[in-house]
């Protein structure tokens, strides 16, 4: 072997590896400044996000944290180019008990508010939202066995509406004390208000600070039925929820 063709082997593997380092940088970036991809394991956002969903969230909506970086390192303390989330929103946080596990709720509380449930209805500020019944929906009820669960719209005081699950009539959490949100926090529920450990849990979640918001949930780009898993392409025809591909999280 030649001198020349070994010097153009060694440049062609510098070259890999310098597109390689470019593409990693990119997807960095991508990542911690656009857009950052996640997936829904559990139902606390039904029917709005079910498991197996996939979606983008936007990291530049609320500006940035030490949350929105890789690792969270303790880089600086509140948020970069902050802006507050507007009411109604689906957001993904890290859960306040340890800054690590990642939540996706969605704002109902705005700092200063007084939340509460009363026999299952959200009042926000002492005035109770507006709500529409809508037509059940068959849920599992954990046996296989499917029953009726009650459906409703709920209209936020921003003209923000969404659906909501109501599994079970005077739930854990249908009738609450008020909870006053703090200056600089936010509180989150879930759309599938028996079935979601959420704000109205102090101990686990509670209120969440301005500064553990990583990004708004803008749009589901892949959705698997449950229990299936997405890396077993050739079960994607009957697996994958084709209608839900590329729709608008709201």
């Amino acid at each position: 072997m030649t001198a020349t063709s070994d010097s153009k082997k060694d440049g062609g593997f510098l070259e890999t590896v310098r597109v390689i380092v470019h593409a990693l940088l990119i997807a960095l970036v991508i990542r911690t400044f656009l857009f950052q991809p996640f997936n829904i394991p559990s139902g606390s956002m039904k029917d709005t996000l079910l498991i197996g969903d996939y979606l983008f969230v936007s990291k530049y909506t609320y500006g940035y944290s030490r949350f929105s970086i890789p690792f969270s390192p303790n880089l600086f303390s509140g948020r970069i180019l902050g802006s507050e989330p507007t009411r109604g929103d689906v957001v993904v946080f890290k859960l306040p008990r340890d800054n690590e596990t990642d939540y996706i709720k969605r704002v109902i509380g705005m700092p200063g508010d007084k939340i509460q449930m009363i026999g299952g209805l959200l009042h926000i500020n002492g005035a109770p939202v507006k709500r529409e019944r809508l037509p059940d929906v068959a849920e599992d009820d954990g046996t296989g066995r499917k029953v009726p669960v009650k459906r409703w719209r709920e209209t936020l005081p921003n003209g923000v509406t969404y659906e909501t699950l109501d599994l079970v009539d005077n739930g854990f959490y249908d009738n609450t004390p008020v909870y006053e949100v703090p200056v600089g926090h936010f509180f989150m529920m879930g759309d599938n208000r028996d079935n979601s450990a959420d704000s109205r849990v102090l101990s686990q979640v509670g209120y969440v600070p301005f500064e553990n918001l990583i990004g708004k949930a803008q749009v589901i780009f892949f959705s698997i039925d449950e229990g299936a898993s997405a890396w077993q392409v050739w079960t994607w025809p009957w697996t994958v929820r084709w209608d839900r591909l590329f729709t608008r999280v709201h």
